[in-house]
């Protein structure tokens, strides 16, 4: 009884898909639009800084040498 009702039900559902009126592609007019850019002159003055910046070769490397610190009392002792 299930496997023909489910057989209706399919069938059903294919006969409604294919009884769809298909509707014709509607084409678009497209426009050809321009762009234009305005430019104007404007007083450009470059600043010339003379910063030093200093590169280490690992980041942060003072806070990890500084964090991995290790005193006597974390060695581990024989029983």
């Amino acid at each position: 009884m299930k496997t023909i009702a489910t057989l209706i039900f399919v069938l059903f559902i294919s006969l409604a898909a294919q009884a769809q009126n298909a509707t014709e592609e509607v084409k678009v007019d497209t426009v050809e639009m321009t762009s234009t850019t305005a430019t104007e002159k404007e007083d450009v003055t470059i600043e010339t800084n003379n910063e030093v910046a200093r590169l280490y070769k690992f980041a942060n490397s003072r806070i990890k040498k500084a964090l991995s610190f290790a005193t006597k009392k974390n060695k581990a002792k024989m029983a």
